[in-house]
């Protein structure tokens, strides 16, 4: 049997989504966490290495020459060097659209930890405020509609789109940055960049980590934005200047952000966010509800079960 390693597991279950459909597959040894300095002793002698996020880099494909597939459990492939891989002969296959509604809707919950402000009502009940009110309600902490409020999108692959779909079905209006025009463009207002934040009371980030993206949002397009707006990113931590956002939000430059990625992951203990006003955190969650795993374990071994058949599918080291 053709033999596997799941070098950090711990990322995609914590025993409450099965591996069998990997493990039936092939000979799998599974690792819970590897440090990079432990990567190439653990699957010298595999065929096949499953990762989330472990760095597969020129030096760990010189000392495991045996490598033939990598099966990413992501979307994203930053952490293999493609090259390299391609010069081997070594598929890379990624999972592509498995998490596409779960962000979508991790975003709206950002969205509405802001706009609803339960969780602050829900502590100010629990505290007996409600026991003690003269009244049969009170709203003294402030909460807003989202039907007819601007949302902008930054980046208009699927993710995007699941985005526009739930922000329609508020009644909000949708204005979109992107680099490529869509073909169908009903329902969406597509503008420059400067636009999008100038006229957006939401922003929210859905695109790629690159060159061009970079710290996208920074002093000069923070500065952009109404005082009112709200930032939301379940993109890559590193399209925001984090030091920068976190002196706009202490300045009122902006309202409020809500976060589920930063440029260091897990969170650095000298982050510039820690003790920004109105910023509201989640650890890189947006992609992991129970069921986009469970979806995501079965895609991987359809990746797997193509490339033992000879047919590789999603193999992006093909795209270099």
């Amino acid at each position: 049997m053709t033999k596997a390693v799941i070098l950090d597991a711990d990322t995609v279950t914590s025993g409450d989504v099965s591996l069998s459909p990997i493990t039936s597959l092939v000979d799998t040894r599974i690792y819970g966490h590897t440090d990079y300095a432990d990567i190439a002793e653990r699957i010298a002698d595999a065929e096949i290495v499953l990762t989330n996020k472990c760095r597969i880099t020129a030096e760990v494909f010189e000392k495991c020459p045996n490598i033939k597939f990598i099966g990413l459990f992501a979307t994203g492939y930053n952490n293999i060097d493609t090259v390299c891989a391609e010069k081997h002969g070594c598929v890379v296959a990624n999972v592509p659209g498995y998490s596409t509604n779960s962000v979508a809707q991790h975003t709206f919950a950002l969205i509405l930890n802001y706009y609803s402000n339960i969780a602050q009502y829900d502590i100010s009940v629990k505290r007996g405020d409600w026991q003690v009110s003269k009244l049969f309600t009170y709203f003294n902490m402030p909460f807003f509609e989202l039907n007819g409020k601007a949302i902008g999108i930054i980046g208009y692959g699927a993710i995007g789109k699941a985005v526009k779909k739930i922000a329609s079905a508020f009644g909000m209006k949708v204005l979109v940055y992107t680099r490529t025009v869509p073909a169908d463009c009903e329902g969406i207002e597509v503008v420059g960049l400067n636009e999008l934040l100038s006229r957006s009371d939401i922003v929210t980030l859905h695109c790629p980590l690159n060159d061009g993206t970079k710290e996208l949002i920074n002093s000069s397009t923070l500065k952009l934005m109404k005082p009112s707006a709200v930032l939301i990113n379940t993109s890559r931590g590193g399209v925001i200047c984090e030091k920068d956002l976190a002196d706009a939000l202490n300045n009122n430059v902006i309202s409020y952000a809500g976060l589920d990625v930063l440029t260091t992951e897990p969170m650095s203990k000298d982050c510039p966010l820690i003790g920004a006003k109105n910023c509201c955190f989640t650890p890189h969650i947006a992609w992991a509800p129970l069921e986009t795993r469970v979806r995501l374990i079965d895609m991987v071994a359809e990746n797997i079960s193509a490339y033992l058949s000879g047919n590789p599918i999603n193999n992006v080291a093909a795209l270099n």
